[in-house]
């Protein structure tokens, strides 16, 4: 009898912290977004909105509030730094969904959706690909189904936290940070109601020996006090910066904490061979599960303080 009940105890405490990450779920989204006929979501292209427009129906299925200027979506002007073709001037948006708990403060989920296209638009490691599908497939289609996951879990947990999350997928990354600096600037959440921001941009390719980087350590003097403890499938270590050319910069600029994902540099990165197929999907969910943990634990303390990395 205490053996059926410690078992049904275990089943209520999943049911109410929500349901854990998705092998299924994180290959799902990361092949919708990286398949060929995508086309590599360029920034301004019919791919990229297509892109929008399925992140936009996952936050809608979630019961995610919208915190755009357009709904979910949050509409700017992108322009391409390195000019491949002529067409340098492109329409963009974010795609915003707000969890909220009723707290007075948010924490902020984000990673990019975007990608280099048919590589016309900057980046390239080889000039010959110019023509060729760049998929992105960890670059960043594997953040976008780790920020997809995140909203799922915390969406469905039966107890409200006691912080609200926003979750944002960013676009125009790849044209330097443009959609993440364009949020920052013209915040549709004041940016004194966030409590820290994370960032996932290319968790897919994990490396056993090198395990996940997570940056932003140095942001906080809370960090350590948040990490205390904290293990998983997966290995990890930490970097103190909180700059970098990921979206998370763009909120460190803006005095806030940040944590960021990233599972490292590969032959295939900014390259038309970064393919669903090569994504390590057990570990991706390893990953999330660390970062639940993280952010579970961080939910425990009072907002966090800022510090600057010297």
């Amino acid at each position: 009898m205490k053996k059926l009940r410690a078992i049904f105890l275990l089943l209520v405490s999943f049911s109410v912290l929500g349901q854990s990450p998705s092998e299924d779920m994180v290959i799902k989204h990361i092949k919708y977004l990286s398949v060929d006929k995508m086309k590599g979501r360029g920034t301004g292209s019919k791919e990229n909105a297509k892109a929008a427009k399925y992140i936009t129906k996952n936050f809608k299925k979630l019961g995610l509030k919208p915190l755009g200027t357009n709904g979910f979506l949050q509409p700017f002007t992108a322009k391409v730094r390195r000019v491949v073709v002529p067409d340098s001037i492109r329409q963009a948006n974010n795609v915003l969904g707000f969890l909220d708990n009723g707290a007075p403060y948010t924490i902020v989920i984000g990673a990019h959706y975007d990608h280099l296209g048919e590589g016309k638009q900057g980046s390239l490691r080889d000039p010959k690909a110019v023509g060729q599908i760049h998929n992105g497939a960890d670059d960043n289609a594997s953040g976008v189904a780790g920020l997809l996951e995140l909203a799922r879990y915390f969406s469905k947990n039966e107890a409200k936290e006691p912080y609200n999350f926003l979750f944002i997928a960013f676009g125009a990354e790849e044209l330097g940070l443009v959609g993440s600096r364009y949020f920052v600037n013209n915040p549709t959440l004041s940016l004194d109601k966030i409590n820290f921001m994370v960032n996932m941009d290319m968790i897919g390719r994990y490396n056993a020996d090198r395990g996940v980087g997570i940056g932003g350590y140095g942001t906080s003097d809370a960090w350590p006090e948040v990490f205390k403890g904290v293990t998983g499938s997966i290995k990890f270590f930490t970097d103190r910066s909180g700059s970098g050319g990921a979206d998370h910069a763009s909120f460190y600029t803006k005095k806030l904490p940040v944590l960021f994902f990233h599972t490292g540099g590969h032959d295939d990165y900014h390259m038309p061979t970064d393919d669903w197929e090569k994504i390590d999907v057990k570990s991706e969910v390893g990953i999330l599960e660390v970062e639940i943990k993280l952010i579970e634990n961080a939910m425990k303390l009072p907002k966090l303080n800022f510090t600057e990395v010297k």
